[in-house]
């Protein structure tokens, strides 16, 4: 599939289209032409459905935000698996705007332009295509493995570890990760680190943005700095830990598993609790720091 574009659209190879869930039509429909096409009608469906069925997609002219968000995901509610299938690639000859491939689980992104950040999901690997650079989802680079592709330096892939250290700002790192995993930032994170992990760790040294942990269904998300409002909202199971101080509305709509962090308070249903020896010997593990600091956390259950 080939579209040409006069202007930036967003959303382009949108699993979620906008995360239809939440605007109900009011952003856009599956089913709208997507503007500013050069000689072509395509829908925003016609250009998912076509990378379902493993052709590539490629885009003349600069691309918006959210370019393949969810990439790669046969979403639930669309009747969906929920799992990870296999889809075509995206080649992009032009720019692309912030939040390229949040969530983002499998497939390629290949853009000849510049990337803004945020980026999603996503990490650099050695492109096979002469001009372009290439982009995998870090979830499928750790639990399916590089392949034939290397990463780009700094970031370094041991096993199962991955070591994330090329500054740049992600959203959604780890998303829905269901294998044993470790996968370390250096440095900052933006929104919802972890979201919807089954399996695995995410650490980061820095900071992070609102919603990390979101929809966390097991494995564990750390974060030795500060975090923006609603961590842990609408968490399932696993461990959220947080080094440094969470903005408001901690666990909003938690319905199972536990954070642990300090100088915030319990939002209903979640219950505050005193950390005990296991707890503090988790905690001093992770953040490294001694038991008598640990002590001073609360654990949200």
């Amino acid at each position: 599939m080939e579209l040409e574009l006069s202007a930036p659209v967003d959303c382009v190879a949108d699993f979620t289209y906008n995360f239809y869930w939440q605007h109900r039509g009011s952003m856009l429909e599956p089913s709208d032409r997507i503007p500013h096409q050069e000689g072509s009608g395509y829908t925003y469906r016609d250009v998912v459905e076509a990378l379902k069925r493993g052709d590539d997609v490629y885009v003349s002219g600069d691309v918006g935000h959210r370019l393949c968000s969810s990439f790669g995901v046969d979403l639930h509610f669309f009747s969906g698996t929920g799992a990870t299938i296999p889809v075509g690639d995206v080649i992009v000859d032009g720019n692309v705007d912030t939040r390229m491939g949040i969530s983002m689980t499998a497939g390629a992104v290949y853009v000849a332009g510049a990337v803004k950040v945020p980026i999603g999901n996503v990490i650099e690997v050695a492109s096979d295509r002469s001009g372009y650079r290439k982009y995998r989802s870090i979830t499928d680079v750790v639990c399916n493995g590089l392949r034939s592709d290397t990463l780009v330096p700094p970031n370094v892939l041991s096993g199962k570890q991955l070591t994330v250290s090329d500054a740049l700002v992600r959203d959604t790192v780890g998303a829905r990760c269901a294998c044993d995993a470790r996968i370390c930032v250096e440095g900052d994170v933006d929104l919802s680190t972890g979201i919807l992990m089954r399996l695995g760790t995410v650490i980061v040294t820095g900071t992070a943005g609102m919603n990390s942990g979101a929809l966390l269904n097991g494995g564990t998300v750390i974060i030795h700095g500060d975090t923006d409002a609603f961590a842990g909202i609408d968490m399932k199971s696993g461990v959220l830990l947080v080094g440094g101080t969470p903005q408001g509305y901690l666990g909003a709509n938690k319905r199972g598993g536990t954070i642990y962090a300090r100088g915030a308070k319990a939002l209903p249903p979640s219950k505050a609790r005193a950390v005990t020896g296991n707890d503090i010997t988790l905690i001093s593990k992770h953040l490294g720091i001694s038991q008598l600091h640990a002590m001073m956390f609360k654990k949200f259950v």
